[in-house]
C-alpha cells in the first residue's frame, strides 16, 4: 500500500515530490499500524546487546525481519571500535530512541572514552536516524549520502513514525557534517580505509579496520535476510560484491545478518540479486503484470531469508518500471 508522509503531531505534509513519492516506495507492502502489535504494553526500550567480533570491536545485531512494533525497528546492524583515543561508530539505527541506547551501551562497554567519529554507510532511515544522538560535527559519509539524507531524510522519518509510532518519538532526520573523500582516515590513532561503492543505493560506503581487517560492509551484503532494493542499481551491486571479495578481510559484518568469516554474504547476497533480476526481467518479457509477477514461487535456496516474500514483492514494485521501461523502451516513429 502506499504510505502518506504524515503522522500525529508533525506539521501538514506538503505537496508530494518526486524524491518523497521514492521515499514512500520504499516503505511499499509494509504494515502503516503504528498500534499494531504487542509494543503498547510494555515499555518501549531497547535491550542493546554487544558483540564482540574482534579485539576491542563490537557489533549490535539487528533482527532479520522488516519494520514492526514488537523490534521497535531494531533490525540493522551497527557496530563500534575502541581505538587508542576513542572510539569510532559505524550506523547509528532506526531512531533517536534506539541512538540514546546506543550511546549508553557504548558509555558502559568502554567507560571514559570519547566517541571520535561516526560513519553512515548509506541514507536508509535503519542506518541514519540514530544520528541525532551524536555530535552531529563527528558524523562523516560521502557526499552523496549527505545529499541522499538531505533530500529523503524527512521522508522517511514520517514514514517510520507511520510504521513504528512512539518508538520513534522526538526523532529527526540529521544529516552528516563531515564529507569524506580520502581513501584513508586515521582516527584517534587507528587507520581505516574507505571504500566508494554503489549498488545498493547511489552511494555505499564501506570501512575497514586496518589493525584488525574487520570490514564493515553496510548494506551491500546481507546474510539470512533477503535484500531491499528501493534504490538498487543491480549492475553496480555486482561490481561492488566483487570488489569486496578482492579486499583483504578477518571478517566482514554485513548490514544484515550474522558476521561473516567465509564471504557467504557476498555469495548469498550477489545470488539472490542476480535470481531476481533475471525473474522480474522474464517477468516483464513475458508481458506479466507486476501483481502476477509477485505471485511467482521463490527459489527453494531462498526460502531461509528472513522476510524473502514481502521483501521480493517489494522489489518487484521496486524494480519493475525501469526493466520495463529498459526492455521495452520507446521509439520515436517521425511522420
Amino acid at each position: 500500500m502506499t504510505i502518506k508522509p504524515s503522522r500525529q503531531g508533525r506539521a501538514s505534509a506538503a505537496p508530494i515530490s518526486k524524491a518523497r513519492r521514492q521515499v514512500m516506495q520504499w516503505f511499499a507492502g509494509g504494515c502503516a499500524c503504528a498500534v499494531c502489535g504487542s509494543a503498547n504494553a510494555r515499555l518501549l526500550d531497547f535491550d542493546l546487546m554487544a558483540v564482540e567480533v574482534a579485539s576491542r570491536t563490537w557489533a549490535v545485531l539487528g533482527r532479520t525481519e522488516y519494520f514492526n512494533m514488537d523490534n521497535g525497528g531494531n533490525i540493522v546492524n551497527v557496530a563500534f571500535v575502541e581505538v587508542p583515543d576513542g572510539v569510532v561508530v559505524i550506523d547509528t539505527g532506526p531512531s533517536k530512541r534506539y541512538g540514546d541506547a546506543l550511546r549508553r551501551l557504548i558509555e558502559r562497554t568502554v567507560p571514559g572514552k570519547p566517541i571520535l567519529r561516526v560513519y553512515n554507510t548509506h541514507h536508509h532511515p535503519d542506518h541514519f536516524l540514530g544520528n541525532q544522538s551524536f555530535d552531529a560535527s563527528l558524523i562523516a559519509a560521502p557526499r552523496q549520502v549527505i545529499d541522499n539524507i538531505a533530500l529523503e531524510g524527512n521522508g522517511f522519518a514520517d514514514n517510520m513514525y507511520r510504521l513504528l509510532g512512539d518508538w520513534m518519538r522526538g526523532t529527526n532526520a540529521v544529516a552528516p557534517t563531515v564529507a569524506l573523500q580520502a581513501d584513508q582516515e586515521d582516527v584517534g590513532g587507528r587507520r581505516f580505509s574507505l571504500y566508494y561503492l554503489s549498488g545498493h543505493t547511489s552511494s555505499d560506503l564501506v570501512i575497514r579496520d586496518d589493525d584488525t581487517g574487520v570490514l564493515f560492509a553496510g548494506d551491500l551484503a546481507f546474510l539470512y535476510r533477503a535484500p531491499t532494493t528501493p534504490h538498487a542499481d543491480i549492475d553496480s551491486w555486482r561490481e561492488s560484491l566483487q570488489t569486496l571479495a578482492g579486499i583483504d578481510k578477518s571478517l566482514l559484518i554485513p548490514g544484515h545478518g550474522p558476521s561473516d568469516d567465509k564471504d557467504e554474504s557476498l555469495a548469498q547476497t550477489g545470488d539472490y540479486i542476480d535470481w531476481l533480476h533475471g525473474s522480474i526481467s522474464d517477468s516483464v518479457m513475458r508481458g506479466l503484470t507486476m501483481n502476477e509477477a509477485m505471485a511467482l514461487p521463490i527459489p527453494a535456496r531462498f526460502e531461509g531469508l528472513g522476510v524473502v516474500r514481502s521483501e521480493y514483492e517489494r522489489s518487484v514494485v521496486h524494480l519493475y518500471p525501469s526493466l520495463e521501461d529498459a526492455l521495452y523502451p520507446v521509439i520515436e516513429i517521425s511522420q
